[in-house]
């Protein structure tokens, strides 16, 4: 049985692709996950997803698509997790090039369907904001989920949307996005998580974090980076809902728009005029911010008060538990050290360790 799932946003949703893998099918052959290059700036400095062209080592699917196995590079400056995901993730692991515009997907799309006979196409979504109208004030990452929706959507062949944990990427709330959900396909539990427990030591993604730890069955209110909202983890954070194709397509204004996109420079337009921004602008400026300056040695003692006052501000605002990338943000601490505040706070406070969140206890 061969498998296709697009990863909308690349990413925490190439992680959740295993997760769904193997909670649908769980022993069949897995999956060809067709997913973007794009870290952001924790582990890639370069602003923007990579395309071909950012690698060595890559190999040719069809005429357009390229596999990214595990001996595969991301040429420096720039980063990339997919070759670590297929080094240990038994999914193989194709490369979106979004470069080409929504048109050029579509291509790779309809190569990809012709060269594997797939016998199921699903596009995947943690958190839910594919289901966006554009215009929602929460929304940070519109322009990859939007890009995947138009390809998809054109795609002459059926394509299943799926919706894993509605909210829990800090984006669209939950409640908002309940009337825009279908039936729920499957809950996840914690067997299918454990393929991904290695994975999310080390990956960045929050979405795909909050992900498996309630299919745990972690349930509290995690705070996020950005210092957004809380996300709610509850019963319903492990459910992984269908949505409607067409309908998404229908509300998602900026997906409506870059139907034609022949270049990135395209969709990133058309996301300034509707969103009212892009998210490779954001990187750029964060990027341009960053000036690539060493960061400096992470202070053991510092860190551990600082995480004093954060837990002691936090139980107090009702949070249980929050991101290793939210410790790195509040800490003013460097993004590429949250490997190295990890392994700190680990070593410090084992037992507050809820794989993969920090949790924060309740206090006297």
């Amino acid at each position: 049985m061969t498998r296709v799932i697009v990863a909308a946003g690349g990413g925490g949703d190439a992680v959740a692709a295993a997760m769904v893998d193997a909670a649908l099918y769980g022993g069949e052959t897995p999956a060809v996950v067709f997913s973007y290059a794009w870290d952001r700036l924790l582990v890639d400095p370069v602003p923007g997803p990579r395309g071909p062209a950012n690698f060595r080592g890559l190999r040719p699917l069809t005429r357009s698509v390229r596999t990214v196995p595990a001996d595969a590079t991301a040429i420096a400056p720039a980063g990339s997790t997919l070759p670590r995901l297929a080094a240990e993730l038994p999914q193989t692991f194709a490369l979106i090039d979004p470069h080409h515009g929504a048109e050029g997907m579509v291509r790779q799309l309809e190569e990809l369907v012709q060269y594997l006979e797939p016998d199921s196409v699903d596009l995947l979504d943690v958190g839910g904001d594919i289901l966006a109208r554009g215009d929602e004030g929460t929304l940070r990452s519109p322009l990859a989920d939007a890009l995947t929706l138009a390809a998809c959507c054109e795609l002459n062949f059926p394509v299943r949307l799926l919706v894993a944990g509605p909210g829990l990427d800090g984006e669209l709330p939950a409640e908002v996005l309940r009337d825009r959900l279908g039936p729920a396909a499957l809950t996840l539990g914690a067997d299918h998580a454990a393929p991904v427990s290695s994975v999310l030591e080390w990956h960045p993604s929050e979405a795909a974090a909050t992900l498996a730890a309630t299919a745990r069955g972690a349930r509290g209110r995690c705070e996020l980076s950005g210092a957004g909202a809380p996300v709610p983890l509850t019963e319903e954070g492990p459910v992984v809902y269908e949505a409607d194709l067409d309908e998404a397509l229908h509300r998602n204004q900026l997906a409506g728009a870059i139907l034609a996109t022949e270049n990135l420079h395209q969709v990133e337009r058309y996301s300034r005029e509707i969103c009212g921004f892009s998210e490779i602008d954001d990187e750029r400026h964060q990027a341009g911010r960053l000036g690539g300056q060493a960061p400096p040695e992470v202070d053991p003692e510092a860190v551990l008060r600082q995480l004093d006052d954060f837990e002691a501000d936090a139980r107090g605002r009702g949070i249980t538990h929050t991101t290793f990338r939210r410790l790195t943000e509040a800490f003013g601490i460097s993004g590429t050290q949250r490997l190295e505040l990890r392994a700190l706070l680990l070593s410090s406070r084992p037992e507050q360790y809820q794989a993969p969140l920090w949790h924060i206890p309740s206090g006297a």
